[in-house]
């Protein structure tokens, strides 16, 4: 059995584990990053990355069959499915170095290909190797939760993890599941040439502001996705080619069935409670500086610190846990700007708080404004003009924005830098936006809370009348 002592011990090679790797050891601190499976993790293999580059594949196949008032006639899509899927393997292979084992050695850190555990407080045992550490980085992540649904076992279960190795196009897919990862994939499947049913058991994006998910629900359900709510799976039955779903509401029956019900943190096989690291299956319970609350030797970050579960919250998990582990200084998460996206078409993104968390905190203290895309010029000029904004503002300040429509992932950004840096609305209203410009929708939605103030102001109007007057 090897020994080896080291400042840090990283388990996991994910987004949080990764960025904390580099930062630690290019600032001088010996590193140790333990991973048995992927480099890169859920996002890089199975998540994010792939998810978008299907996605890709199927906007295109749309693009080509509906092409609007442009002047263009539309043609019908031939889709090699198998394609689509070696397009989605090009995209990981091109991002893979990043990740890759080669280039984190090339940082002077000690990578190991093996599943961690702990051993003691002070120790995780890694295949034949035993590493101490002056610090322990839980970045284990999250993989696709499957319940215990009767009849699951007898047939083929897809989820994230394997339905980007799916050759052969499904002929009807059917998607448990009404989150961002079931519709996601329902609407890109349905693209692609799949007919497609997604049952979910509550609300279909029932996560999500109600007024911006039904902006999304409708444009699935006109594109031909079936979907169906208050549908609990309650038991499944099946052949190979074909399954069925049984629910309260009626039976659906598909060629193939994707399970997308939610996440659940890989921490179960860490053997935590060697390690004195107090843990459910929500992940390690930690402070607001992402250390465990029963040994401060242990750190969690990403999904393996519950909360939010998205790549861009590990990486910034990783920016909170370095400044604390290397420089010894107060650091602490907030979560109130942290934005997220769910990309079908039309995407919904979201940052702060929904309207109702906001009226539910703030009461009669917050104004909302919304504002149209069908009114944004750029909008108009490429036809999507589906869509709209909504920002939740008190005492001047946005605490919350939402915004369902074209690029709604690339314009929320505006608003989550403003609410990271407690900006106030006069200085999205100030800034010069090139035009014309979908981007334009953020300022136009600052202008929509201070026009009432400035046109419908008898004290404005008293004022210009004065000026106007008497100004030389």
């Amino acid at each position: 059995m090897d020994r080896i002592k080291t400042d840090v011990c990283i388990i996991g090679a994910g987004s949080g584990g990764l960025s904390i790797a580099a930062g630690a050891s290019q600032m001088g601190a010996s590193v140790v990053l333990l991973e048995g499976h992927k480099m890169g993790g859920d996002c890089l293999n199975y998540g994010c990355v792939p998810s978008k580059a299907l996605i890709a594949a199927g906007k295109q196949a749309y693009a080509m069959a509906n092409t609007g008032d442009l002047g263009v006639t539309a043609v019908k899509p031939k889709v090699d499915y198998a394609a689509a899927k070696d397009h989605v393997r090009k995209v990981i292979e091109t991002i893979e170095p990043v990740d890759s084992q080669e280039r984190f050695e090339g940082f002077g850190i000690n990578v190991i290909r093996e599943f961690g555990a702990f051993i003691s407080p002070t120790e995780v045992q890694a295949g034949d190797t035993i590493i101490e550490a002056r610090r322990f980085i839980v970045a284990t992540g999250s993989g696709p939760f499957v319940p215990p649904i009767p009849g699951l076992e007898d047939v083929d279960v897809y989820t994230n993890e394997n339905i980007f190795d799916l050759r052969e196009r499904p002929d009807h897919l059917i998607v448990v599941g009404g989150g961002p990862i079931g519709m996601e994939m329902a609407q890109a499947h349905l693209r692609l040439g799949s007919k497609v049913t997604v049952i979910e058991g509550a609300k279909a994006m029932g996560n999500d502001d109600p007024e911006m998910a039904a902006v999304v629900l409708d444009k699935l359900r006109a594109e031909g996705v079936e979907i169906v709510e208050g549908a609990l799976a309650n038991k499944v039955s099946g052949t190979k080619g074909k399954v069925t779903v049984h629910t309260p509401v009626g039976d659906f029956t598909g060629s193939h069935l994707l399970m997308a019900v939610g996440r659940k943190v890989n921490v179960e096989k860490l053997d935590l409670d060697k390690a004195d690291v107090k843990w459910d299956r929500g992940g390690v319970e930690v402070g607001a500086n992402l250390r465990s609350v029963t040994n401060k030797k242990v750190y969690a970050v990403g999904d393996a610190a519950g909360g939010l579960q998205f790549t861009h919250v590990a990486g910034y998990h990783a920016g909170v846990v370095i400044k604390s582990m290397l420089f010894g200084l107060p650091s602490k998460q907030r979560t109130d700007h942290i934005p997220w996206a769910t990309y079908t078409d039309p995407e919904l993104a979201q940052v702060g708080l929904t309207e109702a968390q906001a009226k539910e905190k703030f009461g009669d203290r917050l104004e909302v404004v919304r504002f149209p895309y069908h009114e944004n010029d750029r909008a108009i000029a490429e036809g999507k003009t589906t869509g709209l904004i909504k920002v939740m503002i008190v005492k001047g300040k946005p605490v919350g924005a939402s915004i369902a429509g074209a690029m709604a992932g690339e314009l929320i950004s505006m608003w989550a830098m403003a609410i990271a840096n407690k900006m106030k609305m006069s200085q999205i209203a100030a800034t010069v936006l090139p035009y014309p410009t979908v981007s334009e929708i953020n300022k136009r939605a600052a202008g929509a809370y201070f026009s009432p103030k400035l046109f419908e102001s008898s004290k404005v109007k008293a004022i210009v009348g004065f000026v106007q007057r008497w100004l030389p």
